[in-house]
């Protein structure tokens, strides 16, 4: 394990504002290089989903949408845009909860989250613009990932990180929904505690909780940092994506 004291957590500075087909890499590194900065082997590359959306063209235009009578019902009761409602039904497998501001559903993915991740929070463009989640945020993770790798020679972890809120307390934190280079998960059961105990539930969303690190650095509102690099985590050989994460339906005990 590494020792926190050597961690350091620094947001890419002077990011530029991306659009569809961005360079992601060749920003980041014409903004590191900017201001005197390096990455390194090792390191975790922490970027927000929303710029890797946008670089990948996942805004769509309300006006394009017509919602279905669902869409329609659906909205009446959560009190959103039905267009924007039928955007959340089609990027979903189920509807989990509904309620005045409130439309919880398993993505197709299989996180379960507010509005499938459809967002309009810093999204340029009209006021009927929306931004989906990637494709799937795990290939995503591993394109970046061998980017920076072709174009540095350098082997990193790469995140794809979003804002999730979460059943039982009050706010949202930052989470992993893509990951290249690194255990997504630790299992530490059968290794023992500080007294010699053998430890046997402990099992560490790993990814989550450097994307929850990076997220306090990024910010939430126009801070303009969607680039985090995280360095002086210890290596894993055993890497695994962010959809390991998810827990399988036979082991949710709410589902």
């Amino acid at each position: 394990m590494s020792d926190p004291a050597d961690l350091r957590i620094v947001a890419v500075p002077g990011f530029p504002l991306v659009a569809a087909g961005s360079d992601l890499i060749a920003d980041m590194l014409r903004c590191l290089a900017a201001a005197g900065l390096t990455l390194q082997s090792g390191d975790v590359v922490a970027f927000a989903q929303k710029v890797v959306s946008k670089a990948e063209g996942r805004s769509v235009d309300l006006a394009t949408i017509a919602p279905t009578s669902k869409a329609v019902e659906l909205a009446a009761v959560v009190q959103k845009d039905p267009r924007l409602v039928e955007l959340v039904l089609r990027e979903s497998r189920r509807v989990v909860r509904v309620a005045k501001d409130v439309l919880i559903v398993e993505h197709r993915l299989g996180f379960i989250m507010a509005n499938a991740g459809i967002d309009q929070s810093n999204v340029s463009g009209s006021s009927d613009s929306a931004l989906l989640l990637p494709e799937d945020p795990d290939s995503s993770a591993r394109r970046l990932r061998d980017e920076i790798r072709a174009r540095t020679g350098l082997s990193v972890a790469v995140l794809v990180t979003d804002s999730f809120g979460r059943p039982w307390r009050v706010g949202t934190t930052g989470v992993a929904i893509g990951a290249a280079g690194i255990a997504s998960i630790l299992d530490l059961r059968g290794t023992p505690d500080m007294f010699g105990r053998t430890l046997r539930v402990s099992v560490v969303g790993h990814a989550d909780e450097i994307a929850a690190a990076a997220s306090l650095v990024m910010g939430q509102g126009a801070e303009r940092r969607p680039v985090v690099i995280v360095r002086g985590l210890a290596g894993s050989a055993a890497h695994s994506p962010a959809q390991a994460l998810l827990r399988p339906s036979a082991e949710d005990l709410f589902r």
